[in-house]
C-alpha cells in the first residue's frame, strides 16, 4: 500500500519546513498591541464574558488530561483517504495504517480539512458576530472547540492518534505556537524537536500541569481582535476575518509540525533499514 518516499525527497520536504519555521516572526504588530490594554479590558469585559474565559480555561484542562468534549473519532479521517482511493476502502480500517501511507496522500487530505474548517470558521465568525458583545460569549469557547477540532484531525491524517494524552500535549503546544511570540516559538520548536524522546515527553506533561497559560495566551492574543468584534453589525466582518485567520494560522501550524515529525521518523526509518542492509552485507 506504500510506496516509501527516497531519502531525497524527504530531506527536501524537511527543508521547507524548516525555512518555515524561520519565518515565523511571531504576532502581527495588532496582535502585539493587543496584549497592553487586557488589565483594562479585563475591567470593563462582562461578567458573563470571564465566566465563558474561565470554562474555556477548564476545557482545555479536561482536554489535555481525558480528551473532554472535544476528543473525535478517526472513522470521518479514514473515509477521506478512503475517497482519495477506492482501492483503500477495504485496506483501512484503523489509524495505524495512516502512517505508512505516501507523505503526498497525507497532505492532500490535511489540506482538504484546513481549507474546510477555514470556511466553516469564517461562517461560524460572521454568525457569532451580529450580536457583537452578547454573541462573543458564545464565540470565543466555539473557536477554542474548531482549533483543537482541526488540529486533532489533521495529527490522524499524518497517522498520530489523539485518544493517546502525549498527542493532546503535541495538540496544545501547537495551539500555544500559533499564539506565542518568536521568544515563545522558538522555545515550543525546541521541545517539539525531541518530542518522541520518553524523558522530554514527560517533561513537556509535567510542563502543562501550568496549561492555563495557554489558555492565557490564546486569550490575550483574541483580546484587541475580538474588542472590534463587540461593535453589533459591524462585527460580522470583524467576526469572519478573526475567526477566518485564527483557524488558518493554527491548521497551518498543525500540518507544519506533524509532517515535520512523520518526515523525520521516515528518514531514520531509511537510516535504519540502510544500517541494517549494511551490517547483513
Amino acid at each position: 500500500m506504500t510506496k516509501v518516499e527516497s531519502a531525497d525527497f524527504l530531506k527536501g520536504e524537511l527543508k521547507k519546513i524548516e525555512k518555515w519555521e524561520k519565518n515565523q516572526k511571531g504576532l502581527w504588530f495588532w496582535e502585539k498591541i493587543g496584549r497592553l490594554p487586557f488589565v483594562v479590558l479585563d475591567k470593563v469585559t462582562p461578567k458573563f464574558i470571564q465566566d465563558k474565559i474561565g470554562i474555556m480555561i477548564d476545557e482545555l484542562g479536561n482536554f489535555v488530561q481525558t480528551g473532554g468534549q472535544y476528543l473525535i473519532s478517526e472513522k470521518s479521517i479514514l473515509k477521506k483517504f478512503a475517497a482519495k482511493n477506492s482501492s483503500m476502502e477495504q485496506e483501512l480500517n484503523s489509524i495505524n495504517q495512516l502512517n505508512q501511507l505516501p507523505i503526498r496522500k497525507m497532505d492532500e487530505v490535511a489540506n482538504e480539512i484546513r481549507n474546510s474548517r477555514i470556511n466553516m470558521a469564517t461562517i461560524q465568525g460572521a454568525t457569532t458576530g451580529v450580536g457583537g458583545l452578547f454573541t462573543l460569549a458564545i464565540d470565543i469557547p466555539i473557536l477554542l472547540g474548531l482549533s483543537l477540532k482541526v488540529l486533532q484531525e489533521i495529527s490522524l491524517c499524518y497517522g498520530y492518534d489523539p485518544k493517546n494524552k502525549s498527542e493532546r500535549i503535541f495538540i496544545v503546544k501547537c495551539l500555544q505556537f500559533t499564539s506565542s511570540d518568536i521568544v515563545g516559538k522558538k522555545a515550543i520548536l525546541e521541545d517539539l524537536s525531541t518530542f518522541n524522546q520518553d524523558k522530554q515527553n514527560n517533561r513537556m506533561i509535567s510542563q502543562l500541569q501550568g496549561w492555563r497559560e495557554v489558555v492565557m495566551t490564546f486569550r490575550d492574543n483574541f483580546g484587541w481582535k475580538k474588542l472590534f468584534q463587540m461593535i453589533p453589525i459591524a462585527g460580522i466582518i470583524f467576526g469572519a476575518f478573526i475567526n477566518r485567520s485564527s483557524i488558518g494560522d493554527v491548521a497551518e501550524t498543525g500540518i507544519m509540525l506533524y509532517r515535520k515529525r512523520r518526515i523525520i521518523e521516515r528518514i531514520h526509518q531509511l537510516e535504519n533499514r540502510l544500517e541494517t542492509q549494511t551490517s547483513e552485507n
